[in-house]
């Protein structure tokens, strides 16, 4: 069996019937890891491209049970209905509205919002709205306090009671190694770089708010990053957006992959390049889009394009899957386009040194274009970088209009960039930061592998410390976040439009400051929740203890 799936006359038919529902498996070329693939030859479909993976890479995306899916619809159905009969209320005014309403003389106006956008804020949203925009006082590392708050209208309006939920096991925010501290050493050095320089700039890098300290950070940044040259920006968002229209126009055509971040979608049509959108890291949509553009040129005209651009992202922040970069860079190469990487949840969280996916699957940087990233996860911080050539990073200099017209970053988080991008690389004298990038990595390993045994729907890579969950139904997603919070666990629900109808999640961002005991903590509220909530959805066998432990022990004593 394991011969046949490894036989190259059935490689590419494997590889066509790539879809949802599946684990996929690259390159398990040693014996050592036969039995591994044995079971997941067994369980799951399993595909491999061993020409451009030296490591396993394993993606779950297991499919909406059934039953599950028609009960969601059902649900969303049934909250349209009583949506449509309580707006008619509202008109009539037996129910009171909370929302604005146009005066008589605007009805001519041409809306500022679409009906079904008001029609499902005001009747879908507002049901579980209190499960967003929750206030905390305190840092945002692995436990936080919240504020208490109560509604007395349904979540139109909130009053905040004065208590406070201390020590909530913070599940949420993206502190992938643990820097979001108020003590230590990052806090103590922004300390002194406030007392420096200030907090803010109030200046334009090109005027009067250029400091050695931005000089310095970019220098790092490009050592870190492995290429000639880098430049910071203050916002991590506008990075993308303002950036983006810099390197492409009109005449240009932007591959995007479907589960792009917003800030790539904005950048891209604010650029007026041609967008066309493939699947979700599947590589024979992207190349069908890079031969048709080669053979096709621009509509109308049939001229060659003036520049095709690729936008992916290391890891997905919403299904916690990696990009297949060996595979996106082999393509790049063989039709002559420009790859664009936002690695805002990769770097610092991938890759035995820390420098994202790249590093993780052992690449070449300069094989990335441009290489993008923010300072807002695994930093601590706030802001974006742009790495590549210095040809690159001088012509943004003047011509990106997130330099030339933004403020400059604010000196302590600069200064808390550099020396927690310092800690990782081992430039300050102790093995701190490979101790977290260790940390994080059996962390991830760990809670991804103990919902699987429950029997929960997780999405995603196994080595991602983004964890979505799969609640589905409407009214799971609000009772989900209120039953962890009664638990004293923080955690981020998402549904409709951030997500697809059906899929409805819960998405668990795990961090190196999470101990094992803070772990099975909120391993056991989630099974307790689980339990009571009927999410166990998953139909798949995943190996029990001894069988993984008999893996672990294959991998170390490799021929």
């Amino acid at each position: 069996m394991l011969r046949y799936l490894l036989g190259v006359t059935r490689l590419d038919k494997i590889r066509n019937e790539q879809m949802r529902g599946t684990v996929k498996v690259e390159q398990f070329g040693d014996k050592a890891r036969e039995a591994r693939l044995r079971w997941f030859g067994h369980n799951h479909n399993v595909w491999h491209n061993a020409s451009v993976y030296n490591k396993p890479f394993v993606e779950s995306f297991e499919e909406t049970p059934l039953l599950v899916a028609v009960l969601t619809y059902m649900g969303y159905g049934i909250l349209t209905l009583f949506g449509y009969l309580r707006d008619f209320l509202r008109d009539w005014n037996f129910e009171k509205c909370h929302v604005a309403k146009e005066r008589d003389e605007q009805k001519d106006f041409v809306p500022l919002y679409q009906d079904f956008e008001n029609f499902y804020t005001r009747n879908l949203y507002m049901r579980i709205r209190d499960n967003w925009n929750r206030p905390i006082c305190s840092v945002p590392g692995a436990r936080m306090d919240v504020m208490e708050r109560v509604t007395h209208d349904y979540n139109w309006t909130f009053k905040h009671t004065g208590t406070v939920l201390f020590d909530v096991i913070n599940m949420g925010s993206y502190n992938y190694l643990g820097f979001a501290e108020n003590s230590g050493l990052c806090a103590n050095a922004a300390v002194e770089a406030a007392m420096k320089y200030g907090l803010g700039v109030c200046g334009t890098r090109h005027e009067i708010g250029n400091l050695d300290k931005h000089e310095e950070l970019e220098k790092l940044v490009a050592r870190f990053l492995g290429v000639e040259s880098s430049m910071v920006f203050g916002m991590g968002f506008a990075t993308n957006s303002m950036n983006i229209p810099t390197l492409a126009g009109k005449g240009c055509l932007i591959l995007s992959d479907e589960l792009n971040h917003a800030s790539l979608v904005l950048g891209a049509r604010l650029s007026g390049s041609t967008i066309r959108v493939f699947k979700h890291n599947n590589m024979q949509s992207l190349e069908k889009l890079l031969r048709d553009a080669i053979v096709h040129g621009q509509p109308r005209t049939h001229r060659p394009w003036k520049k095709i651009l690729i936008l992916v992202e290391g890891i997905y922040s919403m299904e916690g899957s990696i990009v297949r970069l060996p595979e996106v860079i082999a393509l790049k190469k063989k039709y002559k386009a420009y790859l664009y990487l936002d690695e805002a949840h990769s770097i610092g969280a991938l890759g035995p040194g820390g420098r994202g996916v790249v590093d993780y699957f052992g690449l070449d940087p300069c094989d990335v274009d441009i290489m993008m990233g923010t300072f807002t996860k695994s930093f601590g911080a706030a802001g974006g970088y742009i790495g590549g050539n210095k040809e690159l990073i001088d012509y943004l200099r003047t011509h990106s209009h997130s330099a030339i017209y933004a403020t400059s970053m604010s000196p302590p988080v600069a200064q808390q960039i550099i020396t927690s991008m310092k800690c990782i690389m081992g430039e300050d004298g102790t093995t701190l930061g490979q101790e977290r990038l260790c940390q994080l990595s059996k962390n991830t390993t760990y809670f991804r592998r103990r919902l699987q045994e429950m029997g929960f729907i997780i999405y995603g890579n196994n080595d991602s410390p983004v964890v979505p969950l799969m609640l589905y139904m409407p009214a799971k997603i609000g009772a989900f976040g209120r039953e962890m919070l009664k638990r004293n666990i923080g955690t981020v629900v998402v549904g409709f439009p951030a997500t697809p109808i059906i899929e409805s999640r819960a998405r668990f961002c795990v961090s190196a400051a999470h101990t094992k005991e803070m772990l099975d903590t909120a391993l056991n509220a989630i099974s307790e929740v689980g339990d009571l909530l009927q999410l166990k959805y998953s139909r798949h066998a995943w190996p029990s203890d001894e069988e993984t432990n008999h893996f672990s022990y294959l991998d170390s004593h490799q021929d």
